[in-house]
This record gives C-alpha cells, sequence and structure tokens, in this order.
C-alpha cells in the first residue's frame, strides 16, 4: 500500500466492520446532498424525540405507531438521497480508478439498508 492509500473501516449497523482504501485517486466523501441530508437527520431527530414523549406521556399505541412510520419513512428516503448521492459520485469515480472494492462495499450496504 502506498502512502497515499490509507486504509480505514466503517462499522455497519449490524456490527460488521469494512475496511478498505480509496486508492491513489484520492477518493473523499464530499457530496452534493450533504446539508439536505443532515437537515433531514435533524428534522428526523426532533420527531424521534417528540415520539419519545409521546410513549413517556402515556399516548395512544396507535398514534405512536403511525408517528414511528413516518420517521421510517424519512429515514429511508434520506437513504435513498445518500445512496444516489454516492453512486453519482463515488461509485462513478471507483469505476473510473477500477476500484472493485468499492463496488462490493456499495453491494453489502445496500443489502443490509434493504433489510
Amino acid at each position: 500500500m502506498s502512502d497515499t492509500q490509507e486504509k480505514h473501516q466503517h462499522i455497519l449497523a449490524d456490527g460488521t466492520v469494512v475496511e478498505h482504501t480509496h486508492g491513489e485517486h484520492g477518493h473523499h466523501h464530499s457530496h452534493a446532498h450533504t446539508k439536505a441530508v443532515i437537515n433531514r437527520l435533524s428534522r428526523a431527530i426532533g420527531h424521534l424525540e417528540s415520539i419519545k414523549r409521546m410513549v413517556e406521556d402515556g399516548r395512544d399505541c396507535s398514534e405512536v405507531l403511525i408517528q414511528l412510520s413516518a420517521v421510517k419513512s424519512a429515514i429511508n428516503n434520506t437513504g435513498k438521497i445518500i445512496l444516489q448521492d454516492h453512486i453519482e459520485h463515488c461509485i462513478v469515480d471507483a469505476v473510473e480508478h477500477g476500484d472493485k472494492d468499492a463496488i462490493r462495499e456499495l453491494e453489502i450496504a445496500i443489502d443490509r439498508f434493504m433489510k
């Protein structure tokens, strides 16, 4: 591994550790939709905190489930934006540089996301 190939890890939600390098092409994780993703995540966190208060206040289970469903949908839609951004930037770059590991990692991430 050359000095420009810094190895790093991603820990997936299920605890699986994926370790890789991004090669000499200087790959970085700067994406077009970062601000939108952060805003969506902040809204989902706020929504989830209000659901927690609903549970603490003993609100009706049906209401809580409906609100949880809304948060799940928001998280899934945020994941779709991240996936699209990743494909448009990282994967295109990886293909151009012959980085097959990045494609395998994407397959693992999609599989985990879809569960």
